[in-house]
């Protein structure tokens, strides 16, 4: 593979009350994809693949009209599974993913673990590797997924490096390095 590009999908608008992989863009997370396109521009993607999750599908949907490409969901690229978990605050929501990156053998939030939801993760960028080895491939998904994936390459805090990248952001992976983030789009 060329590059790897790993995107964090753009703004959602939050419903309390709906599970977060229901969440749809904002209209600002829309109008934050145009930019979003013009940076991917730069490393010349020939793939766009995405999560199913709603938000990140309609991410790639408008970057990949952007770059005149089509993308394809993969199944695997989804977020942490906390669809059990209620609405919080942000307070809350920090604390309880501090737990989660602090404990990734225990289930603490959600319901996979840290590890689970990496392991996951990594089984589904395989595919695409294997699908896509000589391709510059983007693919959106989500950041608490992103961060464990490139907690794998390089050491990182990793609350410090989620709480880091805003929506979107992505992080470029090539020979198994990496050679940039991205934090803000915007």
């Amino acid at each position: 593979m060329k590059s790897l590009i790993l995107v964090k999908h753009s703004q959602s608008m939050l419903k309390p009350g709906t599970p977060p992989h229901l969440w749809q863009l904002s209209m600002e997370g829309e109008d934050h994809c145009k930019p979003l396109a013009e940076k991917l521009s730069q490393y010349a993607p020939e793939v766009i693949v995405s999560s199913q999750e709603a938000k990140a599908r309609q991410t790639a949907e408008f970057v990949a009209k952007d770059l005149g490409l089509v993308n394809e969901v993969i199944e695997g690229l989804q977020e942490h599974n906390r669809s059990n978990e209620p609405f919080y605050d942000l307070d809350m929501y920090e604390t309880r993913l501090r737990t989660f990156f602090a404990k990734p053998d225990e289930l603490t939030f959600g319901l996979e673990n840290a590890n689970q939801a990496r392991e996951r993760f990594s089984r589904a960028i395989n595919v695409v590797q294997q699908r896509f080895a000589d391709q510059t491939t983007v693919v959106v998904a989500h950041g608490t997924v992103i961060t464990l994936y490139v907690s794998q390459i390089m050491e990182i805090d990793l609350y410090d490096f989620w709480n880091h990248l805003e929506m979107p952001a992505f992080v470029v992976i090539s020979e198994g390095t990496v050679t940039e983030v991205v934090a803000s789009v915007i």
